[in-house]
């Protein structure tokens, strides 16, 4: 029979790559959330500078506007990295559960081979050899 080795160290480098991805993606979250709350502050500084509140008034600042266009946008990245994190998240938990199978498969495997050999070793001519 073949080692399960070889499948068992792919899933171990699988659940690793799973892994740093997540970092990764949170990582990237909360860096759009610290530049989210920046340009709330500029926003709220530019509104409070020009004494215009109303982004549908006609003299709302244009860095305001451009300000919350960004923001926006990065809440939307926010949301999308949520799902790809959610995602990623689903992908691991198969992984781990796939890396406890081939684990638990390796190591019956193991025990398997050592009692055939046992069997083997006290196996007398003339006795049939029970596997």
């Amino acid at each position: 029979m073949k080692s399960r080795e070889p499948l068992i160290r792919a899933k171990r480098f699988q659940m690793d790559d799973a892994r740093r991805r997540i970092t990764q993606i949170e990582g990237m979250m909360a860096d759009f959330e610290r530049m989210i709350a920046d340009l709330e502050r500029d926003i709220a500084a530019e509104e409070q500078r020009s004494g215009v509140n109303d982004p549908r008034h006609f003299a709302y600042p244009p860095l305001a506007q451009a300000a919350r266009g960004r923001r926006d946008n990065l809440r939307n990245s926010v949301d999308e990295l949520s799902q790809q994190r959610d995602g990623a998240r689903a992908v691991l938990t198969q992984i781990e559960s796939d890396l406890a199978l081939a684990e638990a498969a390796g190591e019956m495997e193991r025990t398997g081979k050592a009692d055939v050999g046992a069997r083997r070793r006290n196996w007398r001519p003339g006795e049939a050899l029970r596997l």
